[in-house]
């Protein structure tokens, strides 16, 4: 089978590695997760799964035989097929009766052979199924032959990348769920069905994975978003356009106050642009061909056109430009949380992690070449204090070019850039991978891969070297030997988007916020109404020290309202009765349920504000 992405061209042999399974501490107990610690089971992974793969199509064959085959690649988390089932329907209820056929057929299957053909003999053994055909029309346009691979009584165009022995190694695999998959991605194309499963060396990590699939339900933002009434969607308004609530609104302020304070140490000024601006602006910088999901935005006074701002580096751009500059300016660093707007495909929006306006703690330094190290230093080890803070740990991905046409720029330049950008990663001793492919269109990038609880990797902050919008723009400045040079530009987001962050950082707390971010970071809970007042008192107390407290003065029971205030993961119920009045105090009462019994109230008062101050996790 052709898959739509990356695959080893020839099929060496690949021992079977050893794997292991991480015990993984959680705030609220242990999930075990699958971790391949050799670098080399990542291939052998992808060859596993690309073969289940052809094992799933063999027993649709078998048991579908008017279905046609597309495409099958492995992915990240397992595989796909998608497949033209024509009138017939096949759903999850089908799995069971799949999976047995798939167990029976791979029984008989020895080995992967190679056979190579022309591209007029595999037109006839794929005669009928139109899809194989327009492949193999596109992969064999320069006259190249083809190569098929067969298992058993099943072949299948395929470029390679299997497992040596398939009825020893294919004995670990599920069938996940079912969806709609437009053919080739076009929308303009007929609507096919995609399977999708998984497949595993060995059973427990199947099982460790299925089990990390359910702490992922618990964990999902959108359910707790929801439950824990931080962020709304309204038909009204828009799919993909979020609508964050009181709640929802406090954490977006923590976590953008946060980034604009750190940066502010570093150097970084904030800066204000509008959200619409003329075309023109982005068909200079590059990005109006590069962004064809833009809004549109038309004027009644005057001819120009306009658009929803797509990106900020633009902008940023012109505030530069707007006077001379020295390289004794230089570095000149912008910062601001601003919103940037793409019309993102209806099938693509999935809670906050993508929307169609998205709020970036973006940034932008324009430096000399002998400035990008120092630079590049600066940003990563603000990411290192921002992640350390929300207890995250991370990767790095070099993002760099591939061999496409979809990048501005000369190649020179490119190679510079990436040059630049490896050698700073090794001298911060970073760990990191480079992903080809990866890179924006003007220049090469840094990603960082942050890992959450459950051991997923997120795409969040990024450094960005550029040297062709300063170029575009024509940005100079004078340097010491009084001439006009031309800028290096760098762009930074520490969080990214801040929907995107929080989206992971309420998937990896569960919710459960540390104190200094959660939106309500005390409750009081007085046991009978006599008590309400003196905790109405207590709690003004709190607020004038910065904390953001509530009052639970309902007529229900003590317990309900701990039961409530935990249900909302609130840090601290502080439990109010006689006693506690008497000694003027409070029963102080965590969400985990640790019962930390009677405190003065001035000594929680500092405890909790500590907490905040120096934002504990």
């Amino acid at each position: 089978m052709f898959c739509l992405h990356k695959r080893i061209e020839v099929e060496p042999r690949v021992e079977k590695p050893s794997s292991s399974i991480t015990n993984l501490v959680l705030g609220d107990g242990f999930f075990y997760i699958f971790r391949r610690h050799m670098e080399d089971s990542k291939e052998y992974l992808e060859h596993l799964r690309h073969s289940v793969a052809h094992l799933l199509a063999a027993a649709i064959q078998e048991l579908y035989p008017n279905s046609k085959r597309t495409i099958g690649p492995a992915i990240e988390s397992g595989f796909y097929f998608d497949f033209d089932f024509g009138d017939q329907k096949v759903s999850e209820e089908n799995f069971i009766t799949i999976e047995n056929k798939m167990r029976e057929l791979v029984k008989e299957w020895r080995g992967f052979e190679r056979e190579e053909v022309t591209a007029e003999e595999a037109r006839k053994r794929f005669e009928g199924n139109e899809y194989k055909l327009e492949l193999i029309e596109e992969f064999s346009k320069d006259g190249q032959n083809l190569t098929i691979y067969k298992s058993g009584n099943y072949e299948d165009l395929c470029r390679g990348g299997h497992v040596e022995e398939p009825r020893k190694e294919l004995k670990v695999f599920r069938l996940m769920s079912v969806a709609g998959a437009y053919w080739r991605g076009n929308e303009k194309n007929k609507m096919l069905t995609r399977i999708y499963g998984t497949a595993f060396p060995a059973k427990e990590e199947l099982e460790a994975y299925l089990n990390m699939l359910e702490e992922a339900k618990k964990r999902d933002h959108r359910k707790l978003g929801k439950e824990l009434d931080l962020f709304v969607f309204s038909d009204l308004v828009g799919s993909g356009l979020p609508l964050f609530t009181p709640k929802g609104t406090i954490l977006c302020e923590m976590i953008g106050g946060y980034s604009q304070a750190l940066q502010a140490k570093f150097g970084y000024q904030r800066v204000m642009i509008p959200h619409i601006t003329k075309v023109e602006l982005y068909k200079k910088s590059g990005h109006y061909d590069k962004f064809p999901e833009r809004f549109s935005v038309t004027s009644t006074e005057s001819a120009d056109e306009f658009m929803m701002k797509p990106m900020n580096c633009p902008h940023h751009a012109q505030i530069y430009a707007s006077r001379p500059r020295s390289y004794r300016d230089l570095p000149i660093r912008y910062m601001e949380n601003t919103m940037v707007y793409r019309d993102e495909k209806a099938g693509e929006l999935h809670g906050l992690s993508r929307v169609r306006a998205a709020t970036q703690d973006d940034a932008h330094v324009f430096c000399t070449m002998d400035q990008i190290e120092q630079e590049f230093s600066a940003i990563m080890s603000m990411i290192k204090e921002m992640y350390g803070t929300f207890g995250m740990k991370f990767k790095a991905r070099l993002s760099f070019r591939d061999d496409s046409d979809k990048y501005l720029g000369d190649i020179e330049i490119w190679d510079k850039a990436q040059t630049i950008i490896e050698d700073v990663a090794k001298k911060l001793e970073l760990d990191y991978f480079i992903g080809k492919g990866e890179a924006a269109f003007y220049g090469p990038k840094i990603d960082i891969m942050v890992i959450d609880a459950l051991g997923r990797e997120w795409q969040c902050a990024t450094e960005q070297l550029d040297f062709v919008q300063p170029l575009r723009f024509e940005l100079t400045y004078t340097d010491s030997d009084g001439l006009e040079k031309t800028p290096v530009m760098i762009h930074k987001a520490l969080l990214g988007s801040i929907e995107r962050f929080l989206s992971v950082y309420i998937e990896h707390t569960a919710g459960a916020f540390p104190t200094w971010m959660a939106p309500v970071q005390a409750m009081f809970i007085p046991i009978s109404d006599k008590h309400a007042e003196y905790c109405q008192e207590l709690a003004v107390g709190l607020r004038i020290s910065g904390v953001r407290v509530e009052v639970d003065a309902r007529s229900e029971s003590m317990q309900s309202k701990i039961r409530a205030a935990q249900m909302q993961k609130i840090p601290y119920m502080l439990v109010v009765g006689d006693k506690e009045m008497e000694a003027k105090g409070v029963a102080v009462r965590k969400r985990s349920g640790e019962n930390m019994g009677l405190q003065e109230f001035g000594e929680f008062n500092k405890m909790i504000t500590s907490e905040i101050i120096n934002k504990i996790i």
